[in-house]
């Protein structure tokens, strides 16, 4: 057993650490100007699509002119997201003839494929056409992906740079990491996937038949096909015995490719990473969870290369890994384990016997337990959201692992961009903190940390758990919030305050037993992933205008390093204080006490 988690886990690190260093010093050349073979292929295209939109590369923006360009291009998106689901009925590419979205159901879906959170009130095989996936959501899987990658590289622009006024480009920063990085890799990807199995078609669905007959029930309807009601005013409900199926057809390996590289989440279908269709081998697993981390692991290095100091990219990419690995090693533990209800035959459950083969419920088991939980850890540690097991069936403390991963601010390795911008705000607490135990004034890459960075810094930490502990208390006390509960007690409330961890962490997987597509949540859950997103955005852009134009300080005998062991520890200790301080009494109510309950513990 332990052999097999070193094996997966070992070859899934080693594999990310030897491709995100040459990945990340490429993203530093690609967002920096300097990569001359490929301007030759590709610089025909970016200078037409500048000139296309009236852009000039040259002309650099102050941190309040990118954070207006990041939200208007932004806004434009949610319009076009919204207004293609509305109108989906008569738009091509519809075999299944979807009818129209309803409006609050496009609205929610709309903000979450925007805000790069990918959140899904819906079935997609039921819901959405060819048409809307491909030219809305696929695009604002690129299109969300990019706008983190730029925010990430204004931030490091904000440190590398002193008595500068300006912070990049927005346009070009958007316009370059689409077409050198996130095109590129989405295009090797999908190859890769259609090899293994993902189908890409336009084909209408298939009608196949079965070997077995399979027999369910449905609401019974009249002629005119309203529902039937029993004298108690309950559904009729019919016994149909069919040996036919229908099997979803589309371009789902196209799609799968950025919802994974721009750890967007989401899936074709909705079983998403579980479908086979989606995900149908062990090796397509294994670069599906490699897809996800590989560019926030790999602007660890581009963060290094930029500033100049590549051991404070190793500084940051090591606090990450120690964090995923103590997380996903508790999670992968407590399903091995399963429940101790549910022992072997005969055996006394107080001898501590383990559940025979794990917790095997909500998994595949073409994954097993291992594949399974890192995938957990690596979908909740990064902002993607897509899942390949259903979270909802974890055990309490591995349920505990992604809702906790989430809360923490997705830092370990966080979303593409978002997660490497994060962790450089609990970087500036930490040498803050620091400095108040020394008495000096706190300074991180020879700038000092003032007034202005701290109430940003402070507003970047305490907007997403404002949100979630809000939200979550808001739906607990309401009918409306109540009424999508399906498991009363502490399962529950996990299940609440895993959507709103989800939603404003811009997450978007969920502990399914939770009916989501109400008026209710629709709406507050786009509340959650809006702010949760460029309520952060913002006052990270604004440190980054501040600390651009700082003059550079020379390290004193009492200045911090941060490149060593020492502030990697300290960096850790602040992520894991302040999520513990915020999130920990929630989590009493949930996983916490579930696990108690569960251990029969009084």
């Amino acid at each position: 057993m332990v052999e097999n988690i070193m094996t997966q886990a070992g070859l899934y690190l080693l594999t990310l650490l030897v491709l995100s260093k040459p990945t990340g010093l490429f993203i530093a050349r690609v967002m920096e100007g300097k990569t001359p073979h490929l301007n030759k292929i590709s610089g025909a295209v970016e200078r037409l699509l500048y000139r296309a939109g009236g852009i000039s590369p040259p002309e650099e923006m102050d941190w309040k002119r990118y954070a207006m360009a990041l939200l208007l291009f932004n806004l434009l998106g949610l319009l076009a997201t919204y207004g293609v689901q509305r109108l989906q009925f008569w738009l091509p590419l519809n075999p299944q003839h979807f009818e129209a979205v309803s409006p609050d159901s496009s609205f929610n879906t709309a903000v979450s494929f925007v805000t790069n959170t990918d959140w899904q009130g819906y079935s997609g095989e039921t819901t959405m056409s060819y048409f809307t996936q491909m030219t809305v959501l696929a695009v604002q899987n690129f299109l969300s992906a990019t706008t983190g990658i730029a925010v990430a590289i204004a931030l490091i622009r904000g440190f590398a740079r002193h008595s500068a006024q300006t912070i990049g480009n927005f346009w070009v920063d958007v316009t370059r990491s689409t077409l050198y990085i996130l095109l590129p890799l989405s295009l090797l990807l999908a190859v890769i996937f259609m090899s293994q199995g993902v189908i890409q078609n336009f084909s209408g669905y298939q009608n196949v038949q079965t070997l077995e007959s399979i027999t369910y029930q449905k609401p019974g309807t009249d002629a005119q096909d309203i529902p039937l009601n029993n004298d108690k005013t309950n559904p009729v409900q019919e016994t149909v015995r069919t040996r036919i199926q229908a099997l979803s057809m589309g371009p789902v390996a196209s799609q799968e490719a950025i919802k994974l590289l721009g750890s967007n989440g989401g899936g074709f279908f909705n079983a998403n990473s579980s479908h086979p269709y989606e995900n149908p081998t062990p090796l397509t697993n294994f670069l599906g969870m490699l897809a996800i981390f590989l560019i926030p692991a790999a602007l660890c290095h581009t963060f290094g290369e930029m500033i100049g100091d590549r051991r404070q990219g190793w500084a940051i990419f090591y606090a990450m890994l120690i964090i995923f690995l103590a997380m996903a090693s508790i999670g992968i533990w407590a399903e091995q384990n399963g429940n101790p209800l549910l022992t072997s035959a005969g055996a006394d459950q107080s001898s501590g016997t383990l559940q025979p083969g794990g917790n095997m419920e909500g998994k595949e088991t073409r994954f097993g337990i291992v594949a399974s939980m890192l995938f957990v850890a690596v979908t909740t540690g990064a902002s993607c959201g897509a899942v390949n097991a259903m979270h909802d069936s974890l055990t309490p403390l591995g349920g505990l692992i992604p809702m906790w991963l989430m809360q923490l601010g997705e830092v370990a390795f966080g979303g593409v961009g978002s997660g490497l911008y994060t962790m450089l705000i609990y970087a500036v607490m930490a040498v803050f903190v620091a400095g108040l135990m020394i008495g000096r004034t706190p300074e991180y890459l020879s700038k000092k940390i003032e007034i202005f960075d701290m109430k940003m810094t402070a507003l970047v930490l305490l907007i997403t758990p404002m949100l979630v502990l809000a939200g979550t208390a808001l739906a607990v006390t309401l009918d409306a919030g109540r009424a999508g509960i399906a498991n009363p007690g502490a399962h529950g409330f996990s299940e609440i305050l895993y959507a709103f961890s989800s939603a404003a962490n811009n997450n978007g997987s969920a502990f399914a037993g939770l009916s989501a597509n109400t008026p209710f949540y629709n709406i507050t859950l786009v509340i959650a992933m809006w702010f949760g997103r460029f309520g952060v955005i913002v006052p990270v852009l604004a440190i980054a205008g501040s600390l651009a134009a700082k003059k550079r300080i020379q390290p004193g005998l009492g200045t911090l390093p941060t490149h060593g062991s020492l502030f990697v520890a300290l960096l850790i200790s602040t992520v894991i204080l302040v999520g513990a301080l915020t999130y920990v009494p929630a989590l009493a109510l949930g996983p916490v006490i579930e696990h108690l309950i569960m251990t029969g513990v009084n």
